[in-house]
């Protein structure tokens, strides 16, 4: 009895993704499924990046497939595609970048710019091509957290190069100002120093764009909502309540201007200590989870208190690069893939699809 097309995807068909928990058929992962006699060969499609699981995967396809009656050579080619998702209504997508999540919090000092620098990081150790804007005008950390200094170079002398290490390119206001001096500007010109970094910043072809928000509510919050193409927005937190009182109202805020909030980080969520490793929740425990129920929101993980991830991004490696096999760097990691499984599910922009009508007259 020969092999037909229609069994090779009933056998996929029992294979579920581990990280999306969907089955490869019903995501419609497999792609160019082929039988020749006893041989089969197909192609499954990951819409996000996913470098260290792909083995594992392909392990489970070709064993699927094998374990067919009268089976013979199975070949399967795993790969990850990440394509441009939907923004909010009457904004395009920028060309050379497909995707851009904002990563927030409605109060400092949450740990909101260490959590951006590990996800980008992750995004990146996945196969994704990243960078990371630092829109924190007044406050940049970026240049320091990813050990960059120097100036941009422009080559038009209109635009500006990122600037870039550990394979995720930058851009911040803090490359071409003095570390110590303080940015004493209003609204507006912050505003538009934020729009020059992202529009006048030659990002190559990007997967993905982090954009390491300020705190709070404000004209930044603002222009970036009305203004820039936003994929999805991210949350960071810790667990007492006056910063979750603080991380709701921007989380609202998101909502209020039509930009899906993909989840929400709980930061600094237990402290362990280092000279016994008692886990102690010294900052209230649950709190994230609590309000992702309130809102219908996801909960994408939490972050321990650790005297390492400071050291680490204060020396300009932060934990992903500096540890990449720790278990902290396994939940920044866990953390970045459930954010882009959750833009994945998201509808693909069809702006390119449609062409561009123009009116002459004659």
């Amino acid at each position: 009895m020969s092999i037909t097309e229609n069994d090779v995807k009933a056998a996929l068909s029992a294979v579920i993704d581990p990280n999306t928990q969907k089955d490869l058929l019903a995501s419609k992962s497999v792609k160019h499924v082929q039988v020749n006699g006893a041989d089969v060969s197909f192609e499954i499609e990951l819409g996000y990046p996913a470098a260290s699981q792909i083995p594992g995967i392909r392990e489970q396809v070709v064993a699927a497939v094998k374990a067919l009656p009268g089976a013979g050579n199975v070949s399967a080619k795993v790969y990850s595609k990440i394509v441009s998702h939907a923004v909010q209504r009457g904004l395009k997508v920028m060309p050379n970048v497909k995707n851009i999540i904002a990563v927030a919090s409605g109060k400092g000092g949450v740990g909101k710019s260490t959590t951006a620098v590990n996800l980008a990081l992750a995004l990146s150790s996945e196969g994704a091509s990243v960078g990371i804007l630092d829109a924190d005008i007044y406050g940049p950390s970026q240049p320091m957290m990813l050990g960059i200094n120097g100036r941009p170079e422009s080559r038009d002398g209109k635009t500006m190069e990122p600037l870039e290490n550990h394979g995720v390119q930058v851009s911040s206001i803090g490359f071409m100002i003095d570390p110590d001096e303080p940015m004493v500007w209003r609204g507006p010109m912050v505003t538009g120093a934020l729009q020059q970094l992202l529009e006048q910043t030659n990002w190559r072809d990007l997967d993905y764009l982090i954009v390491d928000m300020p705190p709070g509510t404000g004209d930044i919050q603002l222009t970036l909502s009305q203004k820039v193409p936003v994929t999805g927005a991210v949350i960071v937190t810790t667990p007492q309540d006056i910063a979750l009182l603080d991380a709701r109202k921007g989380l609202k805020m998101f909502e209020k201007v039509g930009i899906p909030i993909l989840g929400v980080v709980e930061n600094m969520s237990t402290h362990i200590c280092s000279n016994c490793g008692h886990v102690e929740h010294i900052f209230g425990e649950g709190g994230g989870a609590k309000m992702c129920q309130d809102f219908g929101v996801d909960f994408l993980g939490s972050l321990p208190l650790t005297m390492s991830i400071r050291e680490q991004t204060d020396s300009g490696r932060p934990t992903v690069v500096a540890d990449p096999d720790g278990a902290v760097a396994a939940v920044y990691k866990q953390i970045a893939r459930r954010i882009a499984i959750k833009v994945a599910d998201k509808a693909k922009d069809m702006s390119a699809k449609f062409p561009s009508i123009v009116v002459k007259n004659d």
